[in-house]
């Protein structure tokens, strides 16, 4: 297992956590900012250095931004630390991952969105709200675009519920969050997660979403294959890729 986060602290407080639950060594914790896409590149030296196999890519980074914020790299926040950054390391790491899964958090806030594949910079201001389901539409086209461009990838994108943690405290609600009755733990949250990572592929559909480890169909919009067509060659080049 290998970590990647963006505060040092929490970073090092995960790997702790991971080494008392596994009763084995620290793993390797990489700090990476998904608002800065030099960092992604960073990282992905590292990664390719030390490793030629990826067998899971849990790509979790993300969260809400309070206003319009932009990114050094011209793209409005909240579409690139959700779905720019992890698209990246995705296509970066696409060797290593051969045979492997990438697994997307997703949110069923996607239905909240209207993703504009020609607006990634975020010039037309939808709201708080509107921007993270667009996001989140993002996580699942791609989920579904990578399972159909990379056939030797099980790729998945899945909706883990309001999980009780620090979600949303940049916009005042993350207190909300922690005291919520019907919130998850972190451990509930994470399973189907967890689930995807380890049941066998041929059980899975690859290019699914899942709700609570069984597969569910997200909005109209967010099926068409053509609009996940037009997203994934837009993040190609907004990204340098393309």
């Amino acid at each position: 297992m290998v970590l990647v986060g963006r505060n040092p602290d929490r970073l090092t407080a995960a790997a702790a956590a991971v080494q008392d639950a596994t009763g084995g060594k620290t793993p390797p914790a990489y700090r990476a900012d998904f608002a800065r896409l030099d960092d992604v590149h960073v990282l992905v030296d590292h990664l390719r250095q030390r490793y030629q196999r990826i067998d899971v890519l849990a790509n979790n980074a993300g969260g809400v931004v309070r206003g319009h914020a932009v990114t050094p790299d011209g793209f409005e926040e909240t579409i690139q630390t959700n779905h720019l950054a992890g698209f990246l390391l995705s296509n970066l790491l696409r060797e290593q991952l051969r045979n492997g899964r990438i697994i997307n958090t997703a949110s069923g806030a996607h239905a909240m969105g209207a993703i504009d594949p020609d607006d990634l910079r975020g010039a037309r201001r939808t709201g708080l709200w509107r921007s993270y389901g667009s996001a989140k539409q993002a996580n699942i086209l791609f989920a579904a675009e990578a399972a159909r461009r990379w056939p030797d990838i099980m790729s998945a994108a899945y909706h883990p519920g309001w999980v009780r943690s620090r979600f949303g405290t940049s916009i005042g609600v993350g207190f909300a969050s922690r005291i919520t009755p019907f919130a998850k733990t972190p451990e509930q949250g994470a399973d189907t997660l967890v689930w995807l990572a380890a049941t066998p592929a041929v059980q899975l559909t690859s290019g699914g979403y899942y709700v609570k480890r069984k597969l569910a169909q997200p909005t109209a919009a967010t099926r068409d294959p053509r609009l996940a067509a037009r997203l994934w060659e837009a993040s190609l080049s907004a990204v340098g890729l393309g």
